[in-house]
C-alpha cells in the first residue's frame, strides 16, 4: 500500500479525536431536556457521522419538526460546553498528521459536524493548517451521500484511485463506496470492527496512528 495514495481524507469524531463518549452524552442530554426516552449508548453511537439533523431524526422519529430543531440545538449547546484541546486527539494523532503532511500527502477532513463545530475543534487542537480542505455536513450533503468527498476530490484535483477515506463509522465507509474510492476503517470510535468489515475497507485498524505502518 506504500505510495498508493496522494490524498488522505479523514473523518473527525472518533477517527482523529476521542469525542465519541461526549457526543453520546450530549445526545442523551438533549433527550432528557425535552422529555424523550434516553437512547442507549450504542444507539447514540450508531448515528455519529450523520449530520445532527439526520441523527436527531433517526433517534427521535416521533418528534415534530420544531422539536427536532430544539433537540439539535440542545445537543449543540451541550457539546460545545466542553473546550477541546490537542489532548483530546487520540494519542499520536497530531504527530502522525504532521508526518504525513511533511511526507507530501494532501490531508482533508470530511465530517458530519457543522462548520462552526469543526472550526472550533480545529482551533482548539491547533490542526487547521495541516489540512488542505475540510467539508462539513451543513455546507454539503450528509454522509453517506458522496457529495462532500466529490467536492474535496474536485478541489484538490486528485484522481479517485489516489484517494482514501479513513473513518470509524459505517457512514464513512458507505460514503467511500458511493464515491467510489478506497477506505480504511478504524475501530477506536463509534462502531465495532466486525460491523466495519462488512463494508470491505482495505484495512481495519485499532488506532489511527497504525496508518503509518501501511502508507
Amino acid at each position: 500500500m506504500k505510495n498508493q495514495f496522494d490524498l488522505i481524507i479523514f473523518d473527525w469524531d472518533g477517527t482523529l479525536i476521542n469525542s465519541i463518549d461526549w457526543i453520546t452524552q450530549s445526545l442523551q442530554q438533549a433527550a432528557l431536556a425535552y422529555g424523550f426516552p434516553i437512547p442507549e449508548a450504542q444507539a447514540a453511537k450508531d448515528v455519529i457521522g450523520l449530520s445532527i439533523e439526520n441523527a436527531v431524526l433517526t433517534l427521535f422519529p416521533e418528534a415534530n419538526e420544531l422539536t427536532q430543531v430544539h433537540l439539535a440545538n440542545s445537543y449543540r449547546d451541550h457539546y460545545s460546553s466542553k473546550q477541546l484541546g490537542r489532548g483530546d486527539l487520540f494519542p499520536g494523532v497530531y504527530d502522525m498528521l504532521v508526518h504525513l503532511k511533511q511526507s507530501g500527502y494532501q490531508l482533508a477532513v470530511a465530517t458530519g459536524k457543522t462548520r462552526s463545530g469543526l472550526q472550533a475543534a480545529l482551533l482548539g487542537t491547533a490542526t487547521e493548517d495541516l489540512f488542505c480542505m475540510t467539508r462539513c455536513a451543513d455546507e454539503t450533503a450528509s454522509k453517506p451521500d458522496p457529495k462532500m468527498l466529490l467536492e474535496i476530490i474536485e478541489q484538490t484535483q486528485t484522481p479517485k484511485e489516489r484517494c482514501v477515506m479513513v473513518g470509524d463509522s459505517v457512514f464513512d465507509l458507505q460514503m467511500a463506496q458511493n464515491t467510489p474510492i478506497s477506505s480504511i476503517a478504524v475501530s477506536c470510535g463509534a462502531q465495532p470492527p466486525e460491523l466495519l468489515q462488512r463494508y470491505q475497507p482495505l484495512l481495519c485498524l485499532q488506532q489511527p496512528t497504525e496508518l503509518l505502518n501501511y502508507i
